[in-house]
């Protein structure tokens, strides 16, 4: 993700923090020292918002964890200050193991509170009042960060997507109904939920109105691309490989690039030595390229020479997913180790449509 910096390695897994948690930070110190806090409850606060950081990624390593027993790699995590991303290489299709993945990250916010809940005495509603006033201190810093995994743990469980508990109830529903109805149930029943946080918001708090227009929105996002995936059921690569395509001579300079994209609608080129290809060049790295060295730039310097390789039998619906969640870049396809052919996310979208169309008229 743009905008992160890149922690460490743990488990395998590159962690990244988004430079907005700096804000949050910033924010946390400012609000604390206009409240009259002294340094003593600065610092524990920070201390404390630094804890929850460490509980988000602890969250999202539960899911990478599970997701690893089903040989389902994990490309990274990005800690935010609305929670934690991790970008699985793909989502579990069988319900047992979406049921798994899905609550592991909240398992693992159930497993803190249960560990937290032995070195506190839990009060009730007014002496918990009491306790919390002040903001976050030495006495009460584990009550509240119980509180807070309590709330991650209840929150995550909504049945609403992108929620974990969205997945829940779709991994729940898919062992009586196909994967793309049990999704259409589940993305219907979080918009209902969403609906009912947006209106509360009214009243309440601006952000249970954030809350819902988040997941109306991935609820439907959700939705369709379960739908895309179930037209591409049983459709390979060889299917709609394109064998059309523009090149363009690795000897050739940025400036007859930009001539090219500028005469066609093209945005991505196959790369050429001897007229056998040999990588992928895009619009976005051409004009970096002009941008950077200027229009006398030898493609040859620029071009991506390890595009990615499709086998021309390989699933449709698996590429989708996997280019969906990565960049629209020109991939390669061979088939008995020949070279046959491209194929980008933008062609199986456009495959998706006219799928879609032809259902609509049958």
């Amino acid at each position: 993700m743009k905008g992160s910096f890149k922690l460490g390695n743990i488990a395998g897994i590159s962690v990244f923090v988004h430079w907005t948690f700096s804000i949050l930070i910033a924010y946390i110190i400012f609000s604390n020292y206009r409240s009259g806090h002294n340094t003593e409850q600065i610092v524990w606060s920070v201390i404390f918002i630094l804890s929850i950081f460490i509980t988000v990624f602890l969250h999202e390593l539960g899911h990478s964890l599970a997701a690893k027993r089903y040989n389902i790699k994990t490309k990274d995590i990005t800690i935010l200050p609305i929670g934690g991303l991790a970008r699985l290489e793909r989502i579990p299709e069988k319900p047992k193991e979406e049921l798994i993945v899905a609550i592991a990250g909240p398992a693992v916010n159930i497993a803190l509170v249960l560990i937290t809940s032995l070195f506190i005495t839990i009060p009730d509603i007014q002496n918990l009042t009491i306790q919390l006033a002040g903001g976050v201190n030495q006495s009460n810093f584990f009550l509240n960060f119980f509180i807070v995994n309590t709330w991650l743990a209840v929150f995550n469980l909504i049945p609403a997507f992108p929620m974990d508990g969205g997945r829940v109830l779709r991994a729940l529903l898919a062992m009586k109904f196909e994967r793309h109805i049990a999704t259409n149930i589940a993305a219907r029943i979080g918009q209902l939920l969403a609906v009912g946080f947006v209106f509360l918001g009214f009243y309440t708090s601006p952000f249970l109105i954030f809350i819902g227009l988040f997941i109306l929105l991935g609820a439907q996002a959700e939705a369709e691309m379960t739908k895309a995936g179930f037209m591409l059921k049983g459709i390979f690569v060889k299917d709609i490989v394109m064998k059309n395509y523009e090149t363009i001579d690795e000897n050739d300079i940025v400036e007859n690039a930009i001539k090219k994209l500028l005469n066609g609608q093209c945005k991505n080129f196959v790369v050429t030595s001897d007229k056998h290809p040999v990588g992928t060049l895009g619009r976005d790295e051409i004009i970096k390229a002009l941008s950077d060295n200027g229009k006398g730039t030898i493609l040859h310097a620029i071009a991506n020479k390890e595009p990615i390789r499709l086998n021309a039998n390989q699933s449709l619906e698996e590429v989708y997913l996997t280019m969906i969640a990565g960049t629209n870049s020109l991939a390669f396809v061979y088939s008995n180790q020949q070279f046959v052919g491209v194929l980008d996310l933008d062609n199986i979208l456009e495959f998706i449509m006219i799928k879609n169309a032809e259902g609509k008229r049958a």
